[in-house]
């Protein structure tokens, strides 16, 4: 499998293209800010066709080359529905103006084709799979893309801006929500293996396993998980 990441604009939101290896089909993950450069030089090096754009949320420096990506390859933008207003009204998303010079650069609005994404959808696309998993908190429309274990390559998580490299996103944007990012952060991501590799939205590459050793949000919620199961197997049991 073939992974090509750069970090991309003014925020540095990591960009990831995904295919079965060089010279085929691949899929777009959070083409954001100023990175539809970066997509297409990526293409080239790699000789690679893209099928499809994936987002895992509506942030503008998650999807603002969308349309200019979407445009130049004749390809569908799949986005959760709560966060599909986000592409063409970047500022009520931020809950404030994001200053004219820099809307200046961008082509606001949806491309020609936009899929919605749900939870629990198995995602084939360019001979790959992905699992979504509806993950709120950061946005109300915030998803991960899971790719399963193969006999070479172990389990990868696609986690937005729910879990970052000793950290997990912010809760103060409109559709942001603490305790729902922390009830994300216990559905979605507890459960994995801990050789599953995370590639988030910014910053570096991690794994689960370290994560939850050394996570601080990830090792609070982890705790909290098992005092409550602790409490519960510890309490009177009633009926048959």
């Amino acid at each position: 499998m073939l992974i090509a990441g750069f970090p991309a604009g003014a925020w540095g939101t990591n960009c990831y293209l995904v295919a079965p290896a060089a010279g085929e089909e691949c899929v777009i993950i959070d083409p954001g800010h100023e990175a539809a450069q970066g997509v297409e030089e990526a293409l080239k090096k790699h000789r690679l066709k893209p099928v499809a754009v994936v987002l895992t949320h509506g942030h503008l420096d998650h999807v603002a080359s969308v349309v200019p990506v979407c445009g130049a390859h004749d390809v569908p933008a799949w986005i959760h529905p709560a966060d599909r207003y986000m592409m063409s009204d970047p500022e009520k998303a931020l809950g404030r103006s994001i200053g004219m010079p820099l809307m200046g650069e961008l082509t606001v609005g949806e491309p020609d084709d936009v899929q919605e994404l749900a939870d629990g959808a198995e995602l084939e696309l360019a001979g790959l799979e992905f699992g979504v998993a509806h993950a709120p908190g950061h946005t109300k429309g915030s998803v991960t893309f899971r790719m399963p274990e193969t006999s070479d390559v172990p389990s990868v998580f696609f986690s937005g801006d729910l879990l970052f490299a000793g950290s997990i996103g912010r809760t103060d944007l409109p559709g942001g929500d603490h305790a729902e990012i922390l009830e994300s952060l216990a559905r979605v991501c507890l459960p994995l293996d801990d050789s599953t590799v995370v590639l988030s939205g910014h910053g570096p590459q991690t794994t689960i396993g370290r994560e939850r050793a050394t996570n601080p949000f990830l090792r609070d919620v982890a705790s909290s998980r098992h005092e409550r199961s602790a409490a519960d197997r510890a309490a009177p049991r009633r009926g048959m």
